[in-house]
């Protein structure tokens, strides 16, 4: 019997590393980690009272409500992801986990966050946690579908994190807190444009109503991801916003707004990572600066 049991644990124990990494993937762990990144961003400039008890529990909570929403997104889109090659290989459209699976399992999670946040923190957070997931599936994932202004309508859901935070600390929706939301929000916008340009195709196979998709030539993507740099940039300029770090934030926001112009003079998909990747290197440097101002 204990030879039987030597012999098969190790396949069990495979077995739950690929699961374990499935629903990884289902929630999206790289996304919910820059989510706790701005979480943790927002509540730090907005602590008097730093409290490492607090911080913790409102990481946990955002991190499982962030989690389910992904997951149910997933659960949502599951038949226009296998129609794109960036998608296809997802755990639900490849099979790996089942329809009813995914469901339960990010129906609990979401659940179970926006408890712990009522229990753990406080009701404001909590119910931002429950906006956030009730925007971005009954909103934006529809409106993915049939209208361009989706890109605009799920950057709301997708910069209620730090305004997380921010509740976290103060339990109150005060200046700070709306402008760390101002910040994500302007940012996911070239963010996002320099995504959907490089895989227009894919988005357009699935019949996503994507900017991208109908604009043919891309001048109309890389003009919004211009206009919404420039409004980052205008935002890091005002007095106050980052403190004594505003010189290095606007310098930030000036490489975001270059890389937007390069974007427009030659739209390709060279010049769009280079967007890409400049705007994650803004969105660290901002909530750095935004928790040392």
């Amino acid at each position: 019997m204990s030879a039987v049991l030597e012999v098969r644990a190790p396949g069990a124990r495979g077995l739950r590393a690929g699961a374990l990494k499935d629903y990884l993937e289902l929630s999206k762990s790289r996304i919910v980690l820059m989510v706790l990144i701005t979480t943790a961003a927002g509540y730090v400039a907005g602590a008097e009272d730093f409290s490492a008890l607090t911080l913790i529990n409102a990481l946990i909570g955002t991190a499982l409500v962030a989690a389910g929403t992904n997951a149910l997104n997933q659960y949502v889109e599951r038949d226009r992801d296998a129609q794109m090659n960036r998608t296809r290989n997802r755990p639900l459209p490849a099979g790996r986990i089942s329809p009813s699976a995914a469901l339960l399992f990010s129906l609990a999670i979401s659940i179970v966050g926006t408890i712990y946040l009522v229990l753990t923190v406080n009701w404001l957070t909590a119910l931002l946690g429950a906006f956030t997931l009730i925007t971005y599936i009954f909103l934006y994932t529809p409106l993915k579908r049939v209208s361009t202004v989706c890109t605009l309508i799920g950057a709301i859901p997708g910069a209620i994190p730090p305004l997380m935070g921010w509740t976290a600390a103060t339990n109150a929706l005060s200046l700070g807190g709306w402008i760390a939301f101002a910040i994500v929000f302007l940012w996911q916008l070239p963010h996002f444009m320099a995504i959907s340009w490089i895989y227009r195709e894919d988005y357009g196979r699935a019949g996503f109503a994507m900017l991208s998709v109908h604009d043919t030539d891309g001048s109309a993507t890389a003009r919004q991801a211009l206009f919404y740099s420039l409004a980052l940039l205008l935002l890091s300029a005002l007095p106050g916003v980052f403190g004594h770090a505003q010189l290095i934030a606007v310098a930030a926001a000036v490489l975001l707004v270059a890389a937007s112009v390069g974007f427009l003079r030659q739209r390709n998909n060279r010049t769009a990572r280079r967007l890409f990747m400049t705007s994650n290197v803004y969105l660290v440097v901002a909530m750095a600066l935004l928790v040392l101002g």
